[in-house]
């Protein structure tokens, strides 16, 4: 297939493709220095990959940033190439049903959501050890990880908007419109971490960080892409914003405390501190108005809801593991050090 003129001009945009780890994300990034249309060499398998393992999530990070930015030098046109497709769709359905069977039994979106709100008496997570413990480094490892996911922040979850409908989607594209500066392109949420990372001395280019990340972090990111790309899926992606915006709150306020603890700049704090109050509201709205409106009009998607719910704990849990173990050790959580 040959690119039109736009597209051709379209390869100068995006990050610089990152390296692969296996032959997988091998196969993917070979591939996408080739023209359009090259075909995938058969052999290649996600059968027997690890689900979450280095070389499957990267291998879809590549073909998820296709609907995103794609890649510099990249033809536009893989994004919806047949072959490619292919592949992506087995890998997907060998991480879906790894999630499914670790994430536990099938349950109620109410259900789900209503552990969120107990806040532990002594918790254990990465923004409780930042807040106490935590040190400049690690507070530059946890920005540089989190940049995979926001300096996308809201942009998956823009795609259940055409699925929703009446009220759902009405207080989807309300909370939406605030994730994106509220018509204040500096105020986008996105634009303000990477604020952040200018704070800490990072560098807040666009996929700067890949390399750095390893898979827990990629199966983070990825999971959101899974769920926002699929129709089928709608009611997850809508499991995975509440549980994002009933968590944020009270993690925002302990790692604002942080980084004002160790001598972060205004920039770093005021991320998390814009995140306190707005996700607070955030959360009333997406509970009650999208999870409720999604109920009333789809009420078979109620175990879907509670499964995206679910599935962003435990890739949160499996990330915050990682990093907490690299730390209390003394090394570093990233594949690379900054």
């Amino acid at each position: 297939m040959t690119s039109t003129a736009p597209a051709a001009l379209d390869r100068a945009t995006g990050p610089a493709l990152p390296r692969s780890r296996g032959e997988l994300s091998r196969t993917v990034r070979q591939s996408l220095t080739r023209p359009a249309g090259t075909p995938l060499p058969q052999r290649v398998t996600a059968a027997h990959a690890d689900p979450y393992g280095d070389d499957l999530q990267l291998a879809l990070y590549l073909c998820y940033e296709l609907h995103y930015r794609g890649f510099t030098g990249v033809d536009p046109e893989w994004e919806w190439e047949p072959g490619l497709l292919r592949l992506r769709a087995e890998m997907e359905h060998r991480f879906l049903s790894a999630l499914r069977a670790d994430v536990g039994p099938p349950r109620k979106a109410q259900e789900a959501l209503a552990e969120l709100l107990v806040e532990p008496v002594d918790g254990d997570g990465p923004s409780s050890f930042l807040k106490e413990r935590g040190e400049l480094w690690q507070f530059r490892e946890y920005a540089a990880q989190r940049s995979l996911y926001h300096l996308k922040e809201a942009d998956p979850h823009a795609w259940v908007i055409p699925r929703l409908t009446g009220r759902a989607k009405a207080a989807m594209v309300a909370v939406e419109y605030d994730e994106f500066g509220a018509g204040r392109p500096e105020r986008i949420h996105a634009r303000l971490f990477a604020d952040l990372m200018a704070d800490l001395g990072l560098d807040s280019a666009y996929g700067r960080y890949v390399d750095s990340a390893g898979a827990e972090m990629l199966t983070n990111v990825n999971l959101m892409s899974l769920f926002g790309l699929h129709r089928a899926l709608r009611g997850a992606l809508v499991g995975h914003f509440a549980a994002v915006e009933t968590t944020s709150s009270p993690g925002s306020r302990r790692l604002a405390q942080g980084l004002a603890r160790v001598g972060a700049g205004p920039a770093a704090v005021h991320f998390y501190t814009e995140h306190v109050e707005a996700d607070a509201v955030h959360e009333q709205i997406v509970r009650r108005d999208v999870v409720g409106g999604l109920l009333e009009t789809e009420p078979f998607l109620d175990e879907d809801i509670a499964f995206g719910v679910d599935a962003t704990e435990w890739s949160e849990n499996r990330l915050g593991n990682h990093l907490l173990t690299a730390w209390r050790n003394g090394r570093t959580s990233l594949r690379t050090p900054l």
